[in-house]
């Protein structure tokens, strides 16, 4: 992303996010490790990329629709996206393609990512429980409307 775009537009609260900030550091990590694959593994790279950047789109695109039961639901849609992404880690290391210490940063961003997420979970089903989701930009779009 073009770091110029990234400043002058307001940070979307998923952005502050701990767990979101490791899925988007666990994309970059995995796009630059699999620069170095071999071609014989186009298609192992293409569905570790995509895995991994499926994690963290599904956040925005679930936070954008604006609904809880929404946002919820592509929230657990990037925790399945991210498990599959460690399996293909996990056979990389086997396989000799990464290195133990490629492969132990992985797993701490990973280990990271999901348990924030599920904490994150926990908060997004208490206030659906308890009826305190604001939907993401209302505020935003009631003062656009007011003038």
């Amino acid at each position: 992303m073009d770091e110029r775009i990234h400043e002058r537009r307001e940070t979307l609260a998923y952005e502050k996010l701990k767990f979101y900030q490791d899925i988007y550091q666990i994309r970059k990590f995995i796009h630059k490790i699999t620069k170095r694959f071999s071609t014989i593994h186009l298609r192992l790279i293409s569905q570790m990329r995509d895995a991994a950047r499926s994690a963290k789109q599904n956040i925005r695109e679930g936070y954008r629709k604006g609904t809880l039961g929404e946002y919820i639901h592509s929230i657990r849609i990037s925790l399945g996206s991210l498990e599959e992404l460690s399996g293909d880690v996990e056979d990389c290391k086997d396989d000799g393609l990464i290195s133990k210490k490629e492969f132990d940063a992985f797993s701490k961003l990973f280990q990271s990512a999901t348990y924030m997420t599920g904490q994150y979970l926990k908060s997004l089903y208490k206030m659906e429980r308890e009826g305190t989701w604001k939907v993401p930009g209302a505020k935003l779009r009631k003062k656009r409307n007011l003038m």
